[in-house]
């Protein structure tokens, strides 16, 4: 155990030297796309964004090397050292990570560094962080979830096939997922003694310390089930389906003097700006010295469904002020019934308003938002995780959105462009008390603090997020497992979902 001093830098290692045959695929798996994005460039954006981590260094798939070099390039990267071909082995990669970290270190000085599976996505900062705290204390970590199944051992005995030979206590069973987090000078001494042995093999690193570091403890970290690993075919289905369910606590909150310095000249305009959220958005932005344009059917005579009428409130902001740095379009209509009992005028409705009118709005968008970098800013509802009945229009044209903005995000990022979506719990509009009447005082959101959340995303760096606004515990971490949970949960509930116009 070494004693606690000064943060070492630490490195993530994201070993990419895997190929697709077991998903069936001709290129390597973390190449895969999922949720518009190559499976590898979601494991490298949450190192990214890791504050514990200060540069990371890819192993990749010989012969792949540049396809990641211009994932790293387009997807402004900017932690990427190095890109560099993994060996044939699993051992093999490691030494060479290994061998890449020891250059230009000082003798006697040491580093952290994370051994990162490049196809398990689904890492969460948590994991992340109690990694790094870990190794203050210890010199190797691994990190592992208790064990759901039975697990049994077997023997094959000739044409007969598999026979239990022993079923251990399940208690005491985990399963191992990644990262495993060392010091340098740790993981390299295991690998030195390993290099004597003539049978060495291993396919983890943790193994390669206990095995010829005995003396030398390995801590756990706890880790969790949204840690998967892309390997099977099921695997790439259920790793898409849970970025599509993903979602984001809001990003903290400016001060007044930051939200005046950081929206003054810049241009607001606001589809569906004339009530309920987009009028709060409207105002607030104005408030702080922006140039806003609140569009709406019943003030400006700007009808969403129609692209003229878009194109035309477009180019008069962009006229008026020289530049357009956000979009916003919080319209909607919400029907509830049958389907079989809903005419063509109502269904019709439905689509041009929520589903045509963003996308036409967001095609209109892309140019001005081009020229000054800005972003466009859609709306869902926790209806999008789970079609329910009497909902199917609302709810698929809403499930829609977090598509669209998926989709934009990759799509437009070349360009500059950030597209993000909020989804607000139920909130108190004009639109949802038209659909429900008056409600409980206290169980609605306030269009306020939708909108206030709504001007902190605009003004945030993300892109291609789903970000959560929630009444109940407003400072929740914002891993990425706790946004699977989060949407799951607003899947399974069967609350009564309104509309955020």
């Amino acid at each position: 155990m070494q004693p606690k001093g000064p943060s070492p830098h630490t490195t993530a290692v994201v070993l990419a030297g895997g190929t697709g045959q077991r998903v069936g695929l001709s290129i390597p798996k973390q190449l895969i796309k999922v949720a518009g994005k190559a499976v590898i460039e979601h494991t490298l954006a949450i190192f990214e964004e890791a504050d514990d981590i200060d540069d990371v260094i890819v192993l990749m798939a010989p012969g792949y090397a540049p396809d990641v070099e211009r994932i790293v390039a387009k997807s402004g990267l900017t932690k990427v050292s190095r890109v560099l071909e993994g060996g044939s082995t699993r051992n093999e990669t490691t030494q060479r990570a290994i061998d890449a970290l020891g250059e230009g270190l000082a003798e006697g000085e040491d580093r952290n560094v994370l051994f990162h599976d490049a196809v398990r996505p689904l890492l969460s900062q948590r994991v992340i962080s109690d990694c790094v705290r870990a190794l203050e204390r210890y010199q190797a970590v691994d990190v592992a979830i208790p064990s759901a199944d039975t697990i049994i051992v077997t023997r094959t005995h000739g044409e007969d096939g598999e026979f239990i030979t022993d079923v251990p206590d399940r208690s005491r069973l985990r399963r191992g997922q990644t990262p495993q987090a060392f010091r340098l000078s740790t993981i390299r001494r295991a690998y030195e003694v390993a290099a004597e042995d003539p049978n060495f093999q291993a396919t983890d690193d943790c193994s390669v310390v206990l095995k010829y570091l005995p003396d030398v403890p390995i801590h756990v970290v706890p880790g969790d089930e949204f840690n998967m690993k892309v390997t099977q075919p099921v695997d790439v289905f259920l790793t898409d389906k849970l970025f599509q369910l993903a979602s984001t606590a809001a990003p903290a909150q400016s001060d007044e003097a930051a939200y005046r310095e950081r929206l003054a000249g810049k241009t607001v305009v606001v589809f569906g700006g004339s009530y309920g959220i987009g009028k709060d958005i409207s105002d607030l932005a104005a408030g702080y010295g922006a140039s806003v344009y609140p569009l709406g059917r019943s003030t400006t005579g700007t009808h969403v469904e129609n692209p003229e009428d878009v194109a035309a409130a477009l180019a008069k902001a962009h006229a008026d002020t020289g530049r357009i740095d956000y979009v916003v379009n919080t319209a909607g209509v919400l029907r509830i019934g049958r389907l079989d009992e809903t005419d063509d005028a109502t269904i019709e409705e439905a689509l041009k308003v929520n589903y045509l009118a963003p996308v036409r709005i967001a095609r209109a968008a892309h140019r001005y938002l081009a020229e000054s970098g800005g972003q466009l800013l859609l709306y869902t509802s926790s209806s999008y995780t789970r079609g329910r009945a009497e909902y199917s229009l609302y709810s698929s044209t809403k499930a829609a959105m977090v598509n669209l903005t998926q989709a934009l995000a990759d799509e437009w990022a070349g360009d500059g462009i950030r597209v993000n979506c909020v989804n607000p719990e139920r909130t108190a509009t004009p639109m949802r008390t038209k659909a429900f009447g008056q409600e409980p005082a206290g169980t609605l959101l306030s269009s306020e603090a939708v909108a206030r959340t709504s001007l902190d995303v605009l003004l945030s760096s993300m892109t291609g997020h789903v970000i959560d606004v929630r009444q109940q515990d407003p400072t929740a971490d914002a891993t990425q497992a706790g946004s699977f949970e989060r949407a799951l949960a607003a899947a399974l509930s069967s609350e009564a979902d309104g509309g955020v116009a």
